[in-house]
């Protein structure tokens, strides 16, 4: 298997990477959930994954931080606890998978959310990488097929977040129906009924067959 970038970067980027995630949760004070969107929808997270050297070994963690939340003028002197804390691990092993799957880290996360995977700091910070790549790997084809919701909002041309913004609903609900963290079959009526008004179809085509 082909691997996202030359391993030469590999170490740097997963380093930069880790220390992203927890100067932009401990330093710039940002909800994880709410800053890996911002890097989603960067430069940052498009030149990661195509192994832009700029990034993989020109940046600090800090400063891809600063990139992706548009503050680069505005600089908070970064602490470095003795520890690495779970945010840290969490962007070390990601970086690592993302490299070795060669997947856009919006396809990882659109199965596997981002504070899903945070979770999984206990026990895999522990293990050997491998048993993390093999266990997120395992949620990620378990949860690929796309549900109904996710099939129809996209051939509708929506994105999460705009439909979040038609529909009233919360973007994480419509992600969790999406990824089947939650059943969309107990979901509330007036929920499905917004979101086959947005999405042109009956509420009954949103539900998912269970065998």
């Amino acid at each position: 298997m082909m691997n996202a970038y030359d391993r030469i970067y590999l170490e740097a980027a997963r380093n930069s990477f880790g220390r992203m995630l927890d100067y932009a949760v401990y330093d710039l004070k940002y909800d994880l959930t709410e800053f890996w969107e911002l890097f989603l929808s960067s430069d940052v997270s498009k030149k990661l994954e195509r192994g832009d050297v700029s990034v993989l070994a020109g940046r600090s963690g800090v400063e891809m931080a600063l990139m992706v939340t548009g503050k680069e003028k505005i600089y908070t002197e970064p602490f470095y606890a003795e520890e690495k804390s779970s945010e840290y691990w969490l962007g070390w092993a990601l970086a690592y998978y993302q490299w070795k799957t060669c997947l856009s880290f919006s396809q990882i996360t659109e199965q596997v959310s981002i504070m899903e995977m945070l979770r999984m700091y206990s026990p895999y910070h522990e293990m050997d990488i491998q048993h993390f790549c093999d266990k997120l790997s395992e949620k990620y084809e378990a949860r690929k097929r796309q549900t109904n919701l996710k099939h129809k909002r996209l051939a509708a041309g929506l994105s999460q977040s705009q439909l979040a913004e038609l529909t009233g609903i919360p973007v994480r609900t419509i992600q969790q129906y999406e990824q089947n963290q939650k059943d969309i079959n107990k979901a509330r009526a007036e929920y499905l009924i917004a979101l086959a008004r947005a999405l042109y179809c009956d509420p009954a085509g949103l539900l998912e067959i269970r065998e």
